[in-house]
């Protein structure tokens, strides 16, 4: 029928496809300034090593608008170009099957179980006081846990909080982490583990008082376990392991999550392969997410698991490392709590001067806390987490204007709710009458340039764009992984600068004249689902939308 939500994938797909070559040809426009000839485009070069003198036969080139799919745009032309082979999607019609009615649920989405992934933070067992380093490895976990769920992944986050780890920044960064003093099998897991221990060939037992650090039961040789399984990836420095009671308890949060997704995963099977684009195996994965600082330290943890349960779980043990957190103005060391409050009183007094004595209302209270969260969650999650991030913490480093901030984002949907309060009020005043159903509306009525930026760059990708955000690789010679954890702060940025700029420049709520009604209600249902996007990216970061700023 060619009926569905359309997908960037499937669309070009379909477009390698018609040219008949198995090399990926074709490239989704995204510039403002290609947008207003061409949507999708072969460049000549591609086409010049795929083609004999870079010719496409006429007959594909004429078949391209023909391209029918449940999830492939409709397209309207296709045409030799300068730049190469262009393709022009028919809008209207893609206006009406990314904003007509809503087909039924995905039939995969539908309460689906794709596996299971235990996140592991060994941050949250270090200092009482952390720092914004130890901040960063726990708002990484728990932002990718979001987007697994959001997925169909079952998700185990380790270690529970109990009263020694139990940071107070944790709830004022709305971080959702589960507590508890841990299940009643973990001493019997412990004692397991140090029978293990017992009977393992790599391990030498430590009496008290033999000139051993306090605490130490075990001496565990990692270096030749490495190098008699061939294991690649790890420190060269792993050799001695001193093992105390810690280290087995540690261990043991690490089993009894693995087995909590095994039971809660009836339909798991073993599988060879990690996660990855192809489909999310149904085998629990175990991803430790750490800073570089704690780095060494959960290598020789995830070695010592191995020796003591060799099982296809410990196997799949993977590193995700996030790059150092370097703090200027002042360099002095910080806290993340006195980081959290800098910041809040920073938020507050940008707010103070932008919006006047409204900030100093109760009301904003909760305003304030909430731009603040959002000023570290971008801070801390917009750059790829293998890279260094610096926190300059000036009084002039935060406002609440600057385009590449959370507050600009949570600015940007506020102006959304205040735009659909304004029409309820105007319809309940009779200026204007109610939004009529998407059936009903004329999407051909959207023709600024700005209307085709927001569904072709922001809704038209949004659910892929998820779920890359979402994907962890294939195994490959190593321990370590690389997760795309920035994606989804950089898509609301971008977003936001985009929806700006449409917003500021064009009047949606016009006089109320009926011959205007058809394109302000074509536009009120764009923008509607601009907010639905802005509500949903934001829930992966445990961000509520503001209704005020």
């Amino acid at each position: 029928t060619g009926e569905g939500r359309p997908g960037v994938a499937a669309t070009l797909r379909a477009l390698n496809g018609a040219l008949g070559r198995p090399a990926a040809l074709w490239v989704k426009e995204s510039g403002a300034r290609n947008l207003r000839h061409r949507d999708f485009l072969a460049p000549r070069a591609a086409l010049s090593a795929a083609f004999p003198g870079g010719q496409v036969p006429p007959e594909a080139v004429s078949a391209v608008p023909s391209l029918r799919g449940p999830a492939v745009l409709p397209l309207r032309v296709c045409r030799q170009t300068p730049a190469g082979l262009a393709v022009q999607v028919r809008r209207p019609e893609a206006f009406q099957r990314l904003l007509g009615p809503l087909p039924g649920p995905d039939p995969r989405a539908a309460g689906a179980r794709t596996g299971c992934v235990v996140l592991h933070c060994p941050a949250l067992r270090g200092p009482a006081a952390p720092r914004p380093r130890h901040l960063r490895s726990v708002l990484l976990a728990d932002h990718l846990a979001q987007l697994l769920r959001a997925q169909g992944v079952g998700v185990r986050l380790v270690p529970a909080l109990n009263e020694e780890r139990s940071w107070e920044v944790l709830r004022q960064l709305r971080i959702d982490w589960p507590s508890g003093s841990g299940g009643s099998s973990l001493p019997d897991a412990v004692s397991a583990l140090k029978a293990a221990l017992g009977r393992c060939p790599c391990a030498t037992a430590c009496e008290q008082g033999s000139g051993t650090a306090e605490g130490v039961i075990y001496k565990v040789h990692l270096k030749s376990f490495v190098e008699q399984q061939g294991l690649v990836g790890y420190d060269p420095n792993l050799d001695v392991l001193l093992v105390t009671e810690g280290t087995l308890r540690s261990l043991a949060e690490l089993q009894e999550a693995v087995l909590q997704c095994l039971v809660s995963d009836p339909w798991h099977r073993p599988v060879s392969h990690f996660l990855s684009a192809e489909g999310l195996s149904s085998c629990c994965s175990i991803v430790h997410v750490v800073n570089c600082e704690e780095e060494f330290q959960q290598q020789q943890l995830d070695v010592l698991w191995r020796i003591l349960d060799p099982g296809a779980h410990t196997a799949l043990q993977k590193h995700l490392v996030c790059g150092p957190v370097k703090v200027t103005n002042p360099s002095s060391t910080i806290e993340a709590d006195q980081y959290f409050q800098l910041r809040k009183r920073q938020m507050y007094e940008a707010s103070v001067i932008k919006y006047g004595e409204l900030a100093q209302d109760e009301a904003w209270t909760e305003v304030i806390d909430t731009l603040t969260v959002a000023a570290i969650r971008f801070e801390m999650l917009s750059t790829a987490h293998r890279s260094q991030i610096t926190l300059d913490l000036e009084n002039n480093s935060i406002s609440t204007k600057g385009t590449k901030s959370g507050a600009f984002v949570m600015y940007n949907c506020a102006r959304l709710a205040t735009l659909f309060d304004t029409f309820q009020r105007a319809v309940e005043q009779g200026m204007y009458p109610p939004l009529p159903p998407v059936s009903e509306l004329n999407f051909s009525c959207l023709r600024e340039e700005g209307e085709w930026l927001l569904l072709f760059n922001y809704l038209l990708p949004f659910p892929e764009v998820l779920q890359q955000a979402a994907q962890l690789p294939l195994p490959s010679k190593g321990i370590r992984i690389t997760a795309n954890t920035e994606t989804v702060c950089k898509f609301l940025i971008q977003l936001s600068m985009d929806f700006s700029s449409y917003y500021n420049r064009v009047h949606v709520l016009g006089e109320p004249f009926p011959h205007l009604f058809d394109q302000m209600f074509a536009r009120l249902r764009l923008l509607g689902a601009v907010r639905d996007v802005f509500h949903s990216a934001l829930a992966t970061l445990h961000l509520p939308p503001l209704s005020q700023i």
